[in-house]
C-alpha cells in the first residue's frame, strides 16, 4: 500500500508540473520544496498518535512525494546553470556519487537508530536533515535564467501547450531518446530485481531473512561508486552511447548469472558487475538530457523523465511478479535480463542515430 501511495503523485501528476517547474525561479523551488518537505516529515510523529491512522501517514506520504515532483526536476534542471559545461559531467558524477554513499551509510545507520532511539525520533533528525539542505540551497549563487525571471501570464491554453512541447522534445531529440531509453533499462531492471530478485535470493538461502539481501545491497552500491568515478575519469575517453549501450548489455548479463546460481558468492559478485555497468546510465543520462535540452524546457524533461521511469518501475515489478507466480524466479529474471540487453542494443542505435546527425551537421559523410 505505501508503495503505492508513493508512486501515485508521479503517475498522476508528473507529466503536468515540469511546465510550473519552467516558468519558476530553480533556487527558490528547491527551498520551498525542501522547507515543505522538513514539515510534512516532523508531522508524522505529531499526527499520527491522534487516532493512530495510517491514513493520515499515507497523506503526508503522497504529499511528500507530490513535492519530489517539484525538487527533482528543478535540481536537474538548475545543474548546468551553476555549473561549466566543461565540468557538468564531473558534477552529475559527484551528486550520483553522493547519492549512492548517502544510501550506504543512511540505511543502516537509520535502521540502528530506530532500532535504538525509536522511529519517532529518527523522523524528526530526518526532518532535520532537510533544512540543512535548505541551508546549502541558501547559498548558492544563482542568477535566474531570462524566461524564470519573467514567466509568461498563466492561461490553461498556454500552459497546455507548453506540456507538449515538451513532451515533443522528448519523442524528438535523439541525445534525450539515447538518456530515457538507458535511464528506462535500468528501473525495468530495478522492478525485475524487486519482484523477483529477493524471493530468488530467499530461495536460495538456508536460512532465509533480510540479511542477506541487505549485504548485496551493499555490494551494488560498491559497485555503482566504482562505476560512478570510471565514468568521470577514464571513461570520458569513450563514446557516451557505447558506454550507455555496452553497460547494459553488461547488467544483462550480470542478471542472467544472478539467475543461474544459488551460490551467494555469485550473487555478490553479479550484484558487484551490475552496478558498475548501471553507474554511466545514471551519470551520463543525466548530462545528456541536460546538454540535449534548452534552459527553458528542461523542467518539463525532467518531469517526463520521472513520469517515465516509476511508469516503468511499475511495469516492470508487476511483470516480474507475474512470471514469477506463473514460471518462477529464474524465468522472471533472465526475462528481465532479456529486456535489458534489448534496450543496450536500442541505446547504441540511438548512439548511430547522433553520429550521424552530428556528421550531417559538419558536412561530411557519416561513418558507416
Amino acid at each position: 500500500m505505501l508503495a503505492n501511495v508513493m508512486a501515485a503523485p508521479v503517475l498522476l501528476f508528473a507529466p503536468f508540473t515540469g511546465a510550473w517547474v519552467d516558468r519558476w525561479n530553480l533556487r527558490r523551488v528547491l527551498i520551498v520544496s525542501d522547507l515543505l518537505r522538513a514539515g510534512l516529515i516532523a508531522l508524522v510523529p505529531v499526527l499520527y498518535p491522534f487516532g493512530h491512522s495510517l491514513a493520515t501517514v499515507y497523506a503526508l506520504v503522497f504529499a511528500l512525494f507530490t513535492c519530489n515532483l517539484f525538487f527533482l526536476p528543478a535540481k536537474s534542471a538548475i545543474t548546468p546553470e551553476i555549473v561549466a559545461p566543461a565540468q557538468l559531467l564531473g558534477a552529475n558524477a559527484l551528486l550520483a556519487l553522493a547519492g549512492v554513499l548517502g544510501t550506504m551509510v543512511g540505511a543502516p545507520l537509520g535502521g540502528w537508530m530506530v532500532d535504538h532511539w525509536g522511529w519517532a525520533h529518527v523522523l524528526v533528525v530526518n526532518a532535520a536533515t532537510y533544512l540543512v539542505s535548505v541551508a546549502s540551497l541558501w547559498r548558492i549563487v544563482y542568477r535566474p535564467h531570462a524566461h524564470h525571471a519573467a514567466p509568461p501570464a498563466f492561461s490553461w491554453g498556454a500552459y497546455l501547450r507548453e506540456v507538449g512541447e515538451g513532451w515533443r522534445v522528448v519523442r524528438g531529440s535523439a541525445p534525450v531518446g539515447l538518456a530515457l531509453t538507458a535511464l528506462a533499462a535500468v528501473w525495468v531492471g530495478g522492478g525485475f530485481l524487486n519482484a523477483a530478485g529477493n524471493p530468488h535470493v530467499q530461495r536460495a538461502a538456508s536460512l532465509p531473512g533480510m540479511e542477506r539481501v541487505g549485504v548485496l545491497l551493499l555490494v551494488l552500491g560498491c559497485g555503482s561508486a566504482l562505476g560512478t568515478w570510471w565514468v568521470n575519469t577514464r571513461g570520458r575517453a569513450f563514446p557516451r552511447a557505447v558506454l550507455l549501450g555496452g553497460g547494459l548489455l553488461i547488467v544483462s548479463v550480470g542478471l542472467a548469472a544472478f539467475a543461474l546460481t544459488s551460490l551467494f558468492a555469485v550473487f555478490a559478485g553479479a550484484a558487484f558487475v551490475i552496478g558498475v555497468a548501471a553507474a554511466p546510465a545514471y551519470v551520463l543520462s543525466e548530462t545528456l538530457l541536460q546538454e540535449g535540452t534548452e534552459p527553458r524546457q528542461r523542467g518539463r524533461v525532467f518531469s517526463a523523465r520521472d513520469f517515465v521511469m516509476r511508469l516503468v518501475f511499475v511495469v516492470g515489478g508487476t511483470a516480474a511478479g507475474f512470471l514469477t507466480r506463473s514460471a518462477g524466479t529464474r524465468a522472471a529474471l533472465l526475462v528481465g535480463g532479456g529486456l535489458i540487453a534489448a534496450a543496450g542494443m536500442a541505446a547504441l542505435a540511438w548512439g548511430r542515430r547522433i553520429s550521424r546527425s552530428a556528421a550531417a551537421g559538419r558536412g561530411a559523410p557519416p561513418a558507416s
